[in-house]
């Protein structure tokens, strides 16, 4: 009975390190990412294969290679040589983390209200573009988003949901800033 009893808590500590790892590894690389390509020196976008670098991670450092990149299918056969910028600094060229920077310490453009904590899962804040557009920044291509940054403003939640509706829906909209007569 004891050495069945060591044996199964032997078998659980090994597979709760195995989830453990499985499950950071997945963590560190999903979601969108910009990288420079080496091959003509420009931002791409571009997903890392998350689920192979996670199975791949049990056997010692994660195997990573792209499920996606903005210059395929064109370059659909390159090296995937930018997996080393990616692998040297998985956290710097992640899209959140890009935006995460950029909004730090800058106030809605319209309401002025600072940004606090990003809420990436639920009311997430937009891009107030030039041409006094608001954008969600999932519309924004991962290849185009430090060109769009550059011209852009920052807009909270809700006064992207303003813009939008005044833009989508202007007979329902009411203008209560103009002056009325007495």
């Amino acid at each position: 009975m004891p050495v069945q009893a060591v044996v199964l808590l032997g078998v659980v500590v090994l597979s709760g390190i195995a989830i453990v790892r499985l499950a950071s590894s997945w963590w560190k690389y999903r979601g969108r990412r910009v990288i420079t390509c080496p091959e003509n020196q420009r931002p791409a976008g571009v997903l890392v294969d998350s689920r192979h670098a996670a199975a791949t991670a049990l056997a010692g450092a994660p195997e990573l290679r792209l499920s996606a990149c903005s210059r395929w299918p064109e370059r659909a056969g390159c090296g995937q040589q930018c997996l080393t910028q990616i692998a040297a600094s998985p956290e710097d060229c992640l899209v959140r983390n890009i935006l995460t920077k950029w909004y730090e310490g800058k106030v809605c453009a319209s309401c002025s209200r600072p940004f606090g904590d990003i809420q990436w899962t639920g009311q997430k804040p937009a891009l107030f573009l030039a041409d006094k557009v608001s954008v969600d920044w999932g519309q924004v291509p991962a290849d185009k988003l430090h060109e769009v940054l550059a011209a852009s403003l920052p807009l909270c939640f809700a006064c992207h949901m303003a813009n939008t509706l005044v833009r989508e829906h202007p007979e329902l909209v009411v203008d209560r800033s103009a002056s009325r007569p007495i």
